[in-house]
């Protein structure tokens, strides 16, 4: 079964918990500096009710870290100059339509998978198909409850709030609509049309995904989901591997300070020969993925 396009929109972004598993991996890694720590927690960007509560572990890490620090920091986001960026890039100005845009043929599989699935592609003709690849992949989360107010960062991030813990990111709201309608009509296409070809097995998928992801099933992660993602060259590149290097630098950073950091991003960013925790491990860091339960000294 292939993971491809869905999981890449899952980096952007289930088991019930058990109240007692056995020692296993979690998806967290901890990254020593010379006086700190820097925790790299891969996250599920949505989340349901029932996929809590998380792993002690991560818990164990948040209350270590004296800030968090995401892929966008969420807690100073304008909700307007977010909607205005997706406005800006997403919305189709002129004349052309999303069916224009992908071509006759394709659309036509497009609108064929999108009626298998219940979804009104009609609804989305002034879209782009990055922007109507994201509306339909967050339409299929929602039919099967997961919520973005349940999500990892929302829940990290509601907990530093209260806590009075510094909050930062790696990238802008802008930043990354940008990248997103910056790849080729191409890769827009093909985005598109595998969220919609592979929706109807988005509730297997997921439960598969948060399985692994809860017990850092590394090996699972990477070859059902990223080596998959690899094939499509130009949106592996433009949603992960450009990210990866431009974080590492912001990471090697953080790691020159004395407060420890826990950072939140999407778990394929965390895994594979060009993950963030490999790269940094071959600038010399010493880098531990952690098991649950964690008892930090």
């Amino acid at each position: 079964m292939k993971r491809t396009i869905q999981i890449a929109l899952l980096a952007l972004l289930a088991v019930s918990a058990l109240a007692a598993e056995s020692s296993h991996p979690i998806t967290v890694w901890e990254v020593k500096g010379e006086h700190n720590s820097v925790y790299l927690l891969g996250s599920i960007h949505l989340l349901r009710a029932k996929d809590y509560p998380l792993p002690s572990a991560i818990n164990a890490v948040y209350d270590d870290a004296e800030a968090l620090v995401m892929e966008i920091d969420m807690d100073d986001m304008d909700p307007l100059a977010a909607q205005t960026a997706f406005t800006t890039y997403g919305v189709i100005h002129d004349e052309q339509t999303l069916e224009s845009m992908m071509g006759d043929d394709v659309y036509r599989q497009a609108l064929s998978a999108a009626e298998a699935i219940d979804i009104p592609l009609e609804m989305l003709q002034k879209t782009e198909p990055w922007y109507a690849a994201i509306t339909v992949e967050i339409m299929l989360l929602s039919r099967i409850g997961f919520d973005p107010a349940l999500g990892i960062e929302m829940h990290m991030m509601s907990k530093a709030m209260a806590d009075g813990k510094t909050i930062g990111g790696l990238e802008t709201i802008e930043e990354q609509v940008q990248l997103l309608d910056g790849m080729s009509l191409q890769a827009q296409r093909d985005m598109l049309l595998s969220t919609l070809t592979e929706g109807a097995e988005m509730g297997e998928m997921m439960d598969q995904v948060i399985d692994a992801w809860r017990h850092g099933d590394i090996a699972t992660l990477r070859s059902e989901m990223l080596d998959e993602l690899a094939k499509h060259e130009e949106l592996n590149k433009a949603l992960i591997t450009d990210r990866n290097a431009r974080w590492v630098g912001q990471i090697d950073a953080l790691l020159d300070d004395d407060d420890d950091y826990l950072i939140i991003v999407g778990a394929l960013h965390l895994i594979g020969p060009e993950g963030v925790p490999r790269q940094l491990q071959e600038n010399g860091y010493v880098v531990t993925q952690l098991s649950e339960p964690l008892t930090l000294r």
